[in-house]
């Protein structure tokens, strides 16, 4: 038995807690949009919130996907309801109609408000499918390709998971209150019993996937460059629609082909670890590009954003080359 602070326990632990780590930074400092953009000291200190925010939920999500043997369709499907939670019930950035005081907020709602709802269309689609891709579904793809034979296999124990979901439920606690008491602002019960009804239908839809992935099919898969290209297409091309409903229809227009596109290449038995690796990769580089143009919130210095999004989008690609050098080689015709 491996006692507290062995290596080997540390080894089993380390992709949980690069998970806990890389989600929030795939989550919010990528971008680099907020007022601790720049700041080496400021950044690490939010770990202290942000860490159980994002990284606690990632976790919860991939180990029960992968506890009851569902894949990634169950992932994606619950991080859609993390997003839902997460902006509707958490901040309520899904409901605010002056969120943060933002400069441009209302040039991000007005185009698409639906007034019976209380909501946008283009924040709704960026916020839920956001969190589902950058703070759930990519940061666990790169995760999973740095220990490839345990990718299908939980990372942690009993102790391990209510000690995550502690720290999420605590962390939502935290930024609930915070919001509640500098926005004075509340979703109306409607909104709320809304929310609350449209995650759990996602959750739930998440374990009504099947549980045996269908068997895999003697076909070519593409290369992972070009899987690699095609998810980065698919996630920058709506940056160029606008926050109209154009932008709307190209975002689930565009994500529903990539998704497609997917599915019908992973049922190939050549189908790996490195071309999930390069769906991952097209939304963290889309972001790192995008993080050029997102003016910081405050009085962020124009060299501190530069450092910040050079600093960021270095990383994005050591951490992708690095996955990508520990991930198996592709399978070959006829191979195992």
């Amino acid at each position: 038995m491996d006692v507290v602070g062995s290596p080997s326990r540390w080894r089993r632990l380390a992709p949980a807690f690069g998970l806990f780590v890389l989600a929030p930074a795939t989550a919010e400092y990528l971008a680099g949009y907020d007022t601790s953009t720049g700041d080496f000291w400021e950044l690490v200190a939010g770990l202290w919130v942000l860490a159980p925010l994002y990284g606690a939920p990632a976790i919860l999500i991939r180990e029960a996907a992968r506890r009851t043997g569902r894949g990634w369709p169950t992932i994606l499907l619950l991080g859609l309801a993390f997003g839902v939670v997460q902006a509707g019930l958490v901040d309520h950035s899904l409901f605010n109609a002056s969120y943060r005081d933002i400069e441009y907020w209302d040039d991000l709602l007005a185009p698409t408000y639906l007034p019976a709802l209380g909501v946008g269309g283009f924040l709704a689609v960026s916020f839920i499918l956001g969190h589902a891709v950058w703070s759930i579904g990519a940061p666990i793809a790169v995760m999973e390709a740095f220990v490839p034979e345990r990718a299908a296999t939980p990372w942690l124990g009993r102790r391990g998971l209510a000690f995550a979901a502690f720290l999420y439920v605590a962390a939502s606690a935290l930024i609930l209150m915070d919001h509640v008491e500098s926005e004075h602002f509340v979703p109306t019960p409607t909104q709320l019993s809304g929310a609350a009804a449209t995650a759990l239908a996602l959750a739930v839809a998440a374990f009504a996937v099947g549980r045996r992935p269908a068997a895999a099919i003697d076909r070519p898969a593409p290369n992972p460059w070009l899987v690699g290209f095609a998810s980065t297409s698919a996630f920058s091309l709506p940056a160029f629609a606008g926050e109209g409903w154009w932008g709307v229809a190209a975002t689930l227009g565009l994500t529903a082909a990539l998704a497609t596109a997917a599915w019908r290449w992973s049922h190939s038995e050549r189908w790996g670890p490195r071309h999930r690796l390069a769906l991952a990769a097209g939304p963290l580089l889309t972001r790192c590009w995008e993080a050029f143009l997102i003016a910081p919130l405050g009085d962020v210095s124009t060299g501190a954003k530069l450092a910040h999004n050079v600093a960021f989008a270095l990383g994005v690609v050591v951490l992708l080359a690095a996955a990508s050098r520990v991930a198996p080689p592709l399978r070959t015709p006829g191979g195992g």
